[in-house]
């Protein structure tokens, strides 16, 4: 008897296919970011401290102005004021929390992209700032309205409408000085010393340099970011060499360490 030998052929399970997860959308990134700053203790407070301070400087101009200075301009820029010290440390504060509070670790395990996080919290600062930018100007506009009618004056509309984008534009690039050292830093303190060491004290060492040094006279307003600042403020920027100025200062200030912080996040450890 022939034993037969029937020898079956064995063919591997197939591996399972697994679906790529999708990215998490740019919107839902700038949502989540948007939420960490009226979340957080720091931040709410900060955009408490806008919603409280804005009255109380457009209050101060109808009770201390002179009649002649009871002017829309006048009170925009009171209630504006606050703002062009607070929204830079919100701006701070949106980067350097992921390394304060330790979030870090979460957030970019979630997203690994850093790139896209920091994108994100770009956006969600900007989106703030014109929003409180549009509150300062709705204060000042009742601020006007209220304070003409008690100093028994004639409402005066004085903002025209090439000064306003650049009042709009100074508070946006102090938020932008503020979101390059939270970037370039990575640490609130540092980065909050570090804001008021470039809009307070670099300055008048930049003036007096200029005072005592006659060659760099004519380069000071090239690399003085507070001077093209001062020339947003009163809406001055208003030739072609003013708007060169502006973009040198910028690129300086802003561009250069944004980039070269950027490169830094990208490859620093968070802990």
């Amino acid at each position: 008897m022939t034993a037969t030998i029937i020898s079956t052929a064995t063919t591997p399970e197939a591996a399972p296919v697994r679906r790529a997860a999708r990215p998490i959308p740019t919107t839902r990134l700038v949502t989540v970011e948007l939420r960490k700053m009226f979340t957080t203790r720091s931040g709410l407070w900060m955009l408490i401290s806008i919603g409280v301070l804005s009255p109380i400087a457009t209050g101060s101009v109808i009770i201390f102005a002179p009649d002649s200075d009871v002017t829309y301009e006048s009170f925009a820029r009171a209630s504006g004021f606050p703002m062009s010290v607070i929204l830079p440390m919100i701006a701070i504060l949106a980067v350097t929390s992921e390394w304060s509070q330790r979030s870090g670790l979460t957030t970019f395990t979630l997203v690994p992209s850093r790139g896209r996080v920091i994108g994100a919290k770009a956006i969600a600062t900007l989106l703030v700032g014109l929003g409180s930018v549009a509150v300062a100007f709705a204060v000042g506009a009742l601020g006007n309205v209220a304070g003409s009618a008690l100093a028994g004056v004639d409402t005066v509309w004085d903002i025209s409408m090439s000064m306003a984008p650049q009042m709009v534009l100074f508070n946006l690039v102090g938020m932008a000085i503020g979101f390059t050292l939270g970037v370039v830093l990575r640490n609130s303190a540092a980065a909050i010393v570090g804001y008021f060491v470039v809009s307070l004290v670099l300055p008048g060492i930049l003036v007096l340099l200029a005072q005592v040094r006659s060659w760099f006279e004519d380069l000071q307003p090239w690399i003085d970011w507070n001077e093209t600042q001062v020339a947003l403020l009163e809406g001055a920027t208003n030739t072609g060499e003013e708007w060169a100025m502006l973009a040198s200062t910028t690129m300086i200030w802003i561009v250069i360490p944004l980039v070269v912080g950027l490169l830094s996040l990208r490859r620093s450890e968070v802990k």
